[in-house]
């Protein structure tokens, strides 16, 4: 058998997701040390790979329903490319590659891990069928993600870390769920796809679209105003508030895009969508200069406005 479908059922591009275990070493200051980047690094590749044996799992679940599914129909084990007994070893090899990866790096990570893999195995068995807690499950993979990140590098994971964390991911996941609702257009043969997606309405998940992206904007607007903020990146001013905008931007077109369901799903959108990626390159590359310059970029402000 030809080892593509393999890869494709390790959803490569999704391992854009695992970005997320990076965050802890820019924002805890620690992108200068070397060691940091290579256990860091290495964190992400474990999860990179626990992820991938995941959707295997999920993929082995779900492939009948795949089969109703106008994209997911031409995954590899629902379109019957992949064997299950090789989809089985596949996702084996993947779980315990990314353990031994994870034990590499420190007990804590390999720890988070392995919660990680049990959750997302309970999610793709039973949770995934409860309505709000499959995609509270969604949110809490990337908090996962993050606390790893910062286990690796041996500091400590804010509370703020985790609240933006989770509330922007359960905004995303909300997308996702109303992405597939318009993918799929009839409601019926969106339950038949997912269970949950028979509840999931097009007004309520925009209710919860709406409600979640509030509470993000709004996490990430208090994180950037923090007093503890302005200390940690001597910045001596809640500088961080003017990336604002580029997450408003970035927040509402990752809404209305999922909204028409343009995109399959919420990594297509990001890896295609270039309004949104300039969106986030500008925050990204704002809020570096920020943390590294901050101190700077303020003295310059109150300079050229005449402040002593």
């Amino acid at each position: 058998m030809k080892i593509s479908p393999l890869i494709q059922l390790a959803r490569v591009p999704h391992w854009i997701k695992n970005l997320i275990v990076l965050f802890p070493m820019f924002f805890a200051l620690e992108f200068h040390r070397p060691q940091a980047w290579a256990m860091a690094l290495l964190a992400m590749a474990a999860f990179c790979l626990g992820s991938s044996a995941i959707y295997v799992v999920n993929d082995i679940h779900d492939r009948e329903r795949d089969r109703c599914h106008p994209r997911k129909k031409d995954r590899p084990i629902a379109s019957g490319r992949v064997r299950l007994p090789v989809a089985w070893a596949w996702a084996g090899v993947l779980a315990l590659a990314g353990l031994a990866l994870a034990m590499a790096v420190n007990w804590a990570v390999l720890v988070i891990l392995a919660a990680y893999l049990v959750m997302q195995a309970g999610y793709t068995f039973l949770l995934k069928h409860k309505m709000l807690v499959d995609v509270i499950c969604i949110a809490l993979g990337f908090v996962f993600r993050a606390v790893a990140g910062a286990a690796a590098i041996h500091v400590w994971a804010s509370s703020w870390l985790i609240i933006c964390t989770f509330t922007i991911c359960l905004f995303m996941g909300f997308c996702k769920r109303r992405s597939e609702v318009a993918t799929l257009g009839d409601q019926t043969e969106a339950g038949r796809h997912r269970a949950t997606l028979s509840g999931y309405t097009p007004e309520l998940l925009t209710h919860l679209i709406t409600l979640s992206a509030a509470v993000a904007i709004l996490a990430y607007l208090l994180y950037a105003t923090h007093p503890d903020t302005v200390a940690r990146f001597h910045t001596q001013a809640p500088l961080l508030v003017y990336t604002l905008p580029a997450i408003v931007y970035a927040v509402c077109r990752f809404a209305m895009l999922s909204m028409v369901g343009k995109y399959a799903d919420p990594t297509e959108l990001i890896l295609h969508d270039w309004p949104f990626q300039v969106a986030i390159a500008a925050w990204a590359v704002a809020t570096f200069a920020l943390i590294t310059y901050g101190h700077h970029i303020h003295d310059v402000i109150l300079h050229m406005l005449g402040v002593k």
